[in-house]
């Protein structure tokens, strides 16, 4: 990220706040946790993989069931030769949307907040191949971290995942997990992301740290998913065919 950005493309969360009539925020918001980023996982010992998916972990138990199944699927796409990386971000502040709208009218491609660390996470996003999120279920719907980014990539960046395959995983201790698969899978819908699938929805079981290691189907259900993300990275590297081009987008609603 260029720290030399635009001061008036990047404005502070107090500021906007306030333009919107808001209260003013009486705490500034903590950066601790922003640098974990970088504490990632790979997959292999090889460097400069041609190919790479970008795996992001929304538990805030780093090395909870969520990474269990992330790491299998880590596992069989450095089988299959794809790189990979864990990103974790279940434990850090991640603000939701305010609506304001200023990434998509001045065409930043990026959140106008630089104070978390969604915009760092788009980046990342952008450079890899594939995108795999996955999440715990907290009452039948993801982790808030993981919605708060997917919800801000949309609309600020929205337009540099287009293309690249991506999938959902999640994981629960018994009900709720097919509502939050769905809930994940919708925003790649909506971004032109070709969706990877299984042999079944991609859900694990477990309740205490790493149980989920003994969900073989579900384990199972992860490599399969890795072995099809793998061959739709490869199609999509070796094909001559090129992106389609959108049409420019319609904006209408219910009533007009």
């Amino acid at each position: 990220m260029n720290d030399k950005t635009d001061k008036n493309q990047n404005i502070s969360r107090r500021d906007a706040l306030k333009k919107m009539g808001a209260l003013t925020a009486t705490a500034a918001i903590s950066m601790s946790g922003v640098e974990a980023l970088a504490s990632t996982v790979g997959s292999s010992g090889e460097a400069k993989k041609s190919l790479k998916v970008l795996l992001i972990n929304g538990s805030a138990r780093r090395k909870g069931n969520t990474f269990t199944l992330l790491s299998e699927i880590a596992g069989q796409l450095n089988k299959n030769s794809i790189d990979s990386e864990i990103v974790n971000i279940g434990s850090l502040p991640v603000h939701g949307c305010i609506a304001c709208g200023r990434c998509h009218a001045e065409h930043l491609g990026k959140c106008v907040f630089d104070d978390d660390v969604c915009n760092k996470l788009l980046d990342k996003m952008a450079e890899c191949d594939g995108i795999i999120v996955g999440s715990p279920v907290y009452y039948g719907q993801p982790a808030g971290q993981v919605l708060a980014v997917l919800q801000r990539m949309c609309y600020s960046g929205g337009a540099k995942l287009q293309g690249k395959p991506a999938a959902a995983v999640t994981v629960c201790r018994r009900g709720g997990a097919t509502a939050a698969f769905q809930t994940l899978q919708m925003p790649f819908q909506m971004l032109n992301m070709p969706i990877v699938t299984s042999q079944y929805w991609n859900i694990g079981y477990g309740t205490a740290e790493g149980e989920a290691s003994q969900d073989e189907e579900g384990l199972q259900t992860m490599r399969t998913l890795a072995d099809n993300m793998a061959y739709m990275l490869k199609q999509f590297s070796t094909g001559s065919a090129k992106r389609p081009e959108r049409e420019r987008g319609k904006y209408t609603n219910f009533i007009r």
